[in-house]
């Protein structure tokens, strides 16, 4: 029987009600079709993990110039809602509620991935450091092109589209992917934008752009669908600020005003001790009075323990839950998880995505297999 009090405690997220507190993180796979809808076993697959309290998913494009990878899915075009409205059929028949989280990628893309071949767009002209992967190999990241302030309110509207257009696809709500060096990180941390307007400087100017995608989004579909991820204090796709802390107090105090679904925190780990590690979710406790997920890597040991020293409210997992997909029933039973095969994890056929086993051996790879076993 688990000793999970906490993981275990039922938990109300917008207007959804949780039987627990286990989130699945989102974590890109490269599996939609080249017309970037997903792929014929998205479904299978998100199906498979049900069981989370809540899904958010991959991250998912805008519009067609916001991608920065391979086959990863848009919510732009009606084969794309289409292919998405296959998913949530199939995580709501198996008793799941599932997010769709929305991103543009700036920088961190090249000319041959957008379609009229631009130069990628980013807060300031600072390129990325490393080579991205396009479909005609890898390539070192370019020097992004800064954009102009008349630019920035169209890619607002379209992340206030793919708001809409997640609502008709049959989503639970959207998170808007404001962390991992991406276009709204590149605008927040003062590494990457070195602007001298309205949307540079002060951390203040430096949100303006993801609160207001926030308001847009927010009068698209509601605030209490809207979700929103941070990565303050990750170096990933050469990204840094001066002031993480700082930087996270604001903009979770913004958030809080505005009401929004929660905020997802990811954090860094320092070290092995992960109970540790709270600087920033901590700071963002202090003044954000929603739903805050937490996001480190956690062991269900360690996500215990954040959640009962109430530092969050939720924990998202993510490996964990790629390589099993009864997470949560395991760790209630005490069974261990699935190895994962991470040279599948990006891209690929079936294997290691649909292909790992639940508990009793076996592989649910239809959606009338898991539908039959389906946990409420």
């Amino acid at each position: 029987m688990s000793t999970y009090r906490h993981l275990f405690t039922p938990a109300t997220v917008g207007h959804l009600a949780l039987p627990h507190r286990f989130v699945m993180a989102p974590m890109t796979r490269n599996r939609a079709l080249p017309s970037l809808a997903p792929g014929p076993q998205a479904a299978v697959y998100y199906a498979q993990r049900a069981s989370a309290g809540v899904i958010i998913t991959e991250a998912t494009q805008v519009s067609d110039s916001a991608a920065g990878y391979v086959f990863t899915p848009g919510i732009y075009s009606a084969e794309q809602i289409a292919g998405w409205r296959t998913v949530t059929d199939a995580v709501h028949a198996a008793g799941g509620r599932i997010v769709l989280q929305i991103w543009h990628t700036g920088r961190v893309s090249h000319a041959v991935m957008r379609p009229d071949g631009s130069t990628p767009v980013s807060a300031s002209a600072i390129a990325a450091a490393g080579e991205v992967i396009t479909y005609d190999g890898p390539k070192p990241f370019p020097t992004p092109r800064a954009l102009e302030i008349h630019e920035i309110r169209g890619i607002v509207e379209d992340f206030a589209q793919a708001a809409r257009n997640a609502i008709a696809a049959g989503f639970d709500g959207i998170e808007i992917h404001g962390a991992n060096g991406y276009l709204v990180d590149q605008f927040l941390r003062d590494g990457a934008n070195q602007r001298t307007d309205a949307y540079g400087g002060s951390i203040a100017n430096r949100a303006r752009f993801l609160l207001e995608i926030v308001d847009a989004t927010s009068a698209a579909i509601g605030a209490g669908r809207v979700g929103v991820r941070l990565s303050p204090n990750s170096p990933f796709n050469s990204m840094s600020d001066s002031d993480p802390a700082a930087l996270t107090r604001y903009v979770a105090e913004q958030l809080d005003a505005r009401q929004v679904m929660y905020l997802h925190v990811l954090e860094m780990p320092s070290g092995d001790d992960l109970v540790a590690v709270r600087p920033l979710t901590a700071s963002a406790r202090e003044v954000f009075t929603g739903v805050l997920i937490a996001n480190a890597g956690y062991t269900p040991d360690a996500a215990e323990a954040v959640l009962a020293r109430g530092d969050a409210d939720l924990i998202a997992f993510g490996v964990p839950f790629l390589a099993t997909p009864d997470f949560v029933e395991r760790t209630r039973q005490g069974i261990a998880a699935n190895a994962p095969d991470r040279g599948t994890f990006y891209g690929g056929d079936t294997r290691g995505y649909v292909d790992y086993p639940f508990r009793d051996g076996t592989v649910r790879a239809s959606l009338d297999e898991i539908l039959d076993t389906a946990v409420a």
